[in-house]
């Protein structure tokens, strides 16, 4: 019953906002003609702005939910029209507070003992309300200013009840849509389920901060609040309060004395090197979130504060290294390369012709490289990439939506810093200079050192195993069973290791040659060349 009512505040909103048109030739515009004679007319100046304002009005009145899968759709070019995804970007969720006496009757029961004895002092007017969350300022004993961030209430059941409705959406739009099994919406939900659930986590997003300050703890680039968690709850997070100056103010940093060139690159820089370094990001990088540090002393070298450490993101560390050359094929124009690494991630069937899907990819991104690099989106052009892979049966990876939500977000920011910011000229040092380092021969024998107690608890047993798949592969006896679902990965990575085993065949026979080599030389020679061999088939990057 709740969830028929739910659609029906949605269906009059989305009326009230002259929204239907959106919705024709779907199961949902039948419902909504149907409706249309009980919901008042559009407002005039509602309906005098355009269809991807009206959207992203609706969506920040109907709830946290739909402003995440409006942030979500943003990401999404190639479903939705650029003039809808370009307004859908600027949705931060800003809604109206509630009281602030709930607010403190909630923050005593997150920490167990009345505001009183607890704080100094505590403000009951917010500083800044979401539709998850508010914050209001506090002062500790002692005096140090703080901030405490409280849940709103009864939005965790609401948030639950609208899942409920997506997912129901979601089975129409597998039923109906044409290419359902690309979109993947059923996982599109559990992605925004798993973010929100992230968000009303308080003590995960405290954690989130913890790890991201001490990443860069000591930093001159980038600050993050000292979370208190002797003040903090369940249902209350309490943080350092710092002061600076919204990242989208321009007028104010200007009036700063703040260096906007030197500012914007520093945003770049440090999103690629909190995903390929830490592979640890802040994950809801918008204007809001984003502060610059008004400390005079920094003018010329500014400092960006980050804010609100609900959503952070982490790749595994495959689709870190795809990610990352792409974007360096990208940088390089190297087209093939493109193409390659989209079908060895398994983001692409392995049937997929690559000299075909190179000359798409150099259609894609051969126009933008006659303009100055400084006017290139690579957002945009990572937006047409995805577009135009398509039609080659690109399968959606919900892993990799916070990072491109992040990345518009990122470009967007930086662009309003400095509108002539060459992004391609800050990001490629900082992935250059960080894969020199992941991938580095110091960084091979460290990860080796770091599985050696592991190796040579397993050691007595090798010898065993191989004479038994050697045995195996002689009588012809050798099974492999698999499941469904390893089967893409499989295909795409099969080259790759046929390509390891020859060297590691090759290794070995070279380490038996040298073994039995008459002169120390051999030895030592062939012992080399072997040791080089092995040490090709087991890396992967």
């Amino acid at each position: 019953m709740k969830s028929m009512l739910r659609a029906r505040r949605i269906g009059t909103v989305l009326l009230r906002y002259g929204l239907d048109d959106l919705l024709a030739d779907t199961p949902a515009a039948r419902w909504l003609k149907l409706a249309r004679p009980f919901v008042p007319r559009v407002a005039a100046g509602i309906a005098q702005q355009p269809r991807g304002v009206r959207l992203r009005l609706a969506l920040q009145e109907l709830g946290p939910i739909f402003v995440k899968f409006g942030q979500v759709l943003s990401t999404r070019r190639d479903l939705v029209p650029a003039d809808i995804a370009a307004e859908l970007v600027l949705l931060q969720d800003r809604v109206k507070p509630f009281a602030g006496e709930q607010a403190r009757a909630l923050v005593e029961k997150a920490l167990g003992r009345p505001v009183e004895e607890a704080f100094e002092a505590f403000d009951i007017t917010p500083l800044a309300s979401a539709s998850i969350a508010q914050v209001h300022a506090a002062r500790l004993p002692g005096g140090r200013e703080v901030v405490v961030k409280v849940l709103r209430p009864g939005i965790d059941r609401q948030i639950e009840q609208d899942i409920a409705l997506l997912n129901a959406l979601a089975g129409v739009v597998e039923r109906t849509h044409p290419r359902a099994e690309k979109i993947r919406p059923r996982e599109v939900v559990a992605e925004i389920e798993a973010t929100l659930a992230a968000e009303l986590d308080l003590h995960r997003e405290g954690a989130n901060a913890s790890v991201l300050r001490r990443n860069w703890l000591g930093s001159r680039e980038l600050y993050i609040p000292e979370v208190v968690w002797d003040y903090s709850g369940e249902g209350a997070l309490t943080l350092e309060r710092v002061h600076g100056i919204p990242a989208d103010d321009t007028a104010a940093l200007d009036a700063a004395g703040i260096n906007r060139p030197a500012l914007a690159a520093n945003v770049v820089r440090l999103f690629y090197t909190q995903v390929f370094r830490d592979n640890f990001f802040h994950a809801d990088a918008h204007a809001g979130n984003i502060w610059v540090d008004s400390d005079p002393a920094r003018r010329s070298d500014p400092r960006i504060i980050a804010l609100d450490f609900g959503i952070v993101g982490q790749l595994s560390p495959q689709d870190q290294y795809y990610l990352a050359e792409n974007f360096m094929a990208i940088f390089q124009r190297d087209y093939r390369r493109i193409a390659e690494l989209h079908v060895q991630a398994g983001w692409m069937p392995a049937t997929v012709r690559i000299e075909e899907l190179e000359a798409a990819v150099r259609g894609v991104c051969e126009p933008y490289f006659t303009r100055p690099l400084s006017q290139v989106s690579l957002a945009e052009v990572l937006v047409k990439l995805f577009r135009t892979a398509q039609r080659y049966q690109l399968t959606l990876q919900p892993q990799l939506i916070l990072l491109q939500k992040t990345l518009l977000n990122i470009e967007g920011v930086s662009r309003t810093l400095d509108p002539q910011i060459d992004i391609w000229k800050e990001a490629q040092p900082v992935l250059e200079k960080i894969l020199r380092e992941r991938y580095s021969l110091r960084r091979v024998f460290k990860e080796a050192r770091r599985h050696l107690p592991e190796l040579a608890t397993q050691a007595p047993e090798m010898p065993r195993l191989l004479h038994q798949w050697l045995q195996q592969q002689v009588d012809g006896q050798h099974q492999l069973s698999m499941r469904s679902a390893d089967l893409q990965a499989i295909n795409a990575s099969l080259q790759r290791l046929q390509q390891r085993l020859i060297y590691a065949v090759i290794g070995v026979g070279l380490m038996i040659a040298a073994v039995l080599a008459p002169i120390p030389l051999g030895h030592w020679g062939l012992g080399g060349l072997g040791a080089l061999a092995l040490l090709r088939a087991w890396w992967r990057r």
